[in-house]
């Protein structure tokens, strides 16, 4: 005899069966990544820049429960190709591991998360799903790169607006000099981490409130511009009350409503303009179940499904493991060459500076003086035997300057033999007579048969060699004048650079110099 169970009680089970799988899957993956995983969650928890990540997965959490009506009324079926979805996701981890980059390895764990989701509910369910799922990549940190050209446009915003209102003012690069003071328009000021905020919460404004394709894009634009607009006339403010009472109380007050009033203002602001626009209610289904009955191919068993998902996903690491074990050989000691018309002088404390590459086998630091004119140019090389995370060639932070440098970045250079030029400032030690310091530093770097100062160059050409070649040294050159009265910077580092040789063959030189 047999007893036929009610619809609702075989659905109910099969989800039961199919999100312990899921669960037990993401666990592992979540286990496998851990570092990236950690890393992840402590860049969102210290960095002011992505500190809204940490609302993304409640978000998202919120966003399916919102659905659990419609998701009730479907089928969940485990689903073979759900597994290129988390391949594509680890090929994507295994670049950024094999590149250094962070942001590859975080997008390809996402990617092979939401992999797992498709495998294990299959595609109907992941239709219904797919806002959610594409919104849990905000959980990624991006826009960095936003920071230069936002502070570009926030001098443009700032210096008409302090003109208007009677400072005289004068801009050089990222500095303005308004009145009594001067004032870094630095990254943190540039509005990057306001305008990647606002764009999070522009995307699920747009989806949860409006139905037009026209209005919700017209709503995204509005989350861009308002926020930069916004970002310059802050910064006016800031100047504009310094001017009128002193940089220390209008720069505390700044950071006070920047970082907890300012933002909620200008998104509330948005809301209210847009209003009147909506035209989703809140309680429309996010989709129609009836649309989403069809029975997928290629279903396969759901914990065969998730045994597969995690298989896939740990061939990665071991790959990695494999690739970035091979290091290049490199002499016990090396030592800056010797350079005809140029001779070694002590370094100059007034003007002290230093890149940043921690973690190099090597790091060389040396001043050069011109024996007919004068000129100095300091010489500093920097040497991987391998890379990894913690000792890459290039990564945030490093290079010529290191996070809450003494130095500040000016303005970047018209590149000088193929490397990039960047003029950077700062006020002289004290007891070095007071004043400030300009320099002009040009970066070359070299991988494999690759020299160039763009930094994603440098990565793929990283990816090319470890992948495709022997390994060999990865090597960083800086050379670096300071600005004086009848010496410019830019000329002695060409003229020092036209007794060194191309820099990419004496980098190689240096490297594989045994002293």
């Amino acid at each position: 005899m047999t007893m036929a169970l009610p619809r609702r009680a075989v659905a109910v089970g099969a989800w039961t069966r199919h999100v312990v799988v899921l669960a037990i899957a993401a666990a592992t993956l979540l286990l496998i990544f851990a570092g990236d995983v950690r890393d992840v969650v402590h860049l969102w928890w210290t960095s002011t820049t992505f500190g809204h990540c940490l609302f993304i997965a409640p978000v998202v959490a919120w966003l399916v429960w919102s659905r659990r009506g419609e998701l009730a009324r479907l089928q969940p079926v485990a689903w073979a190709p759900g597994l290129i979805v988390v391949a594509a996701g680890g090929a994507g981890w295994l670049l950024g591991e094999v590149a250094g980059v962070a942001l590859a390895r975080q997008l390809g764990l996402v990617l092979m998360l939401e992999g797992a989701v498709v495998a294990t509910l299959g595609p109907n369910v992941v239709r219904g799903l797919l806002f959610p799922l594409g919104y849990a990549f905000f959980m990624v940190p991006f826009g960095q790169e936003l920071e230069p050209p936002l502070q570009d446009v926030t001098v443009a915003i700032t210096m008409p607006l302090l003109h208007l209102f009677g400072v005289p003012a004068v801009v050089d690069g990222v500095l303005i000099h308004a009145g009594r003071y001067y004032f870094e328009v630095a990254e943190a000021c540039s509005g990057a981490k306001f305008v990647i905020s606002m764009v999070a919460f522009g995307v699920l404004v747009a989806n949860q409130c409006f139905t037009a394709w026209r209005r919700r894009a017209l709503f995204m634009a509005v989350c861009v511009v308002v926020p930069v607009i916004a970002n310059g006339v802050r910064a006016f403010g800031t100047i504009y009350a310094a001017h009128l009472t002193s940089v220390e109380a209008a720069t505390g007050f700044d950071h006070i409503v920047y970082g907890w009033v300012f933002f909620a203002i200008v998104m509330a602001g948005v809301l209210a303009i847009a209003w009147r626009w909506f035209d989703r209610s809140p309680d429309d289904p996010a989709f129609d179940p009836a649309r989403l009955q069809a029975v997928p191919r290629l279903s396969i068993e759901v914990v065969v499904a998730g045994v597969l998902v995690v298989a896939a996903a740990g061939v990665y690491p071991a790959s990695a493991a494999a690739i970035m074990a091979r290091a290049a050989p490199l002499p016990a000691q090396i030592g800056l060459p010797d350079v005809a018309g140029w001779r070694r002088v002590d370094l100059d404390p007034r003007a002290a500076w230093s890149p940043y590459h921690p973690g190099a086998d090597h790091f060389l630091l040396g001043r050069y003086a011109d024996v007919q004119t004068g000129d100095a140019v300091d010489v500093s090389v920097a040497v991987f035997a391998q890379q990894e995370e913690g000792r890459e060639l290039v990564s945030y932070g490093t290079g010529v300057l290191r996070e809450d440098d003494r130095w500040v970045r000016v303005a970047d250079l018209a590149p000088i033999d193929g490397g990039r030029a960047m003029r950077i400032v700062a006020d002289a030690p004290p007891g070095m007579g007071g004043g400030e310091v300009e320099r002009v530093v040009a970066t070359w770097y070299r991988v494999g048969d690759t020299v160039t100062g763009d930094d994603k160059q440098v990565k793929l050409a990283t990816v090319k060699m470890r992948l495709f070649g022997a390994p060999e040294p990865a090597i960083a050159l800086h050379l670096s004048a300071v600005a004086a009265p009848g010496h410019d910077p830019r000329v002695a580092i060409t003229r020092f650079l036209a007794r060194l040789g191309d820099p990419g063959a004496a980098m190689l030189r240096i490297a594989e110099t045994q002293r």
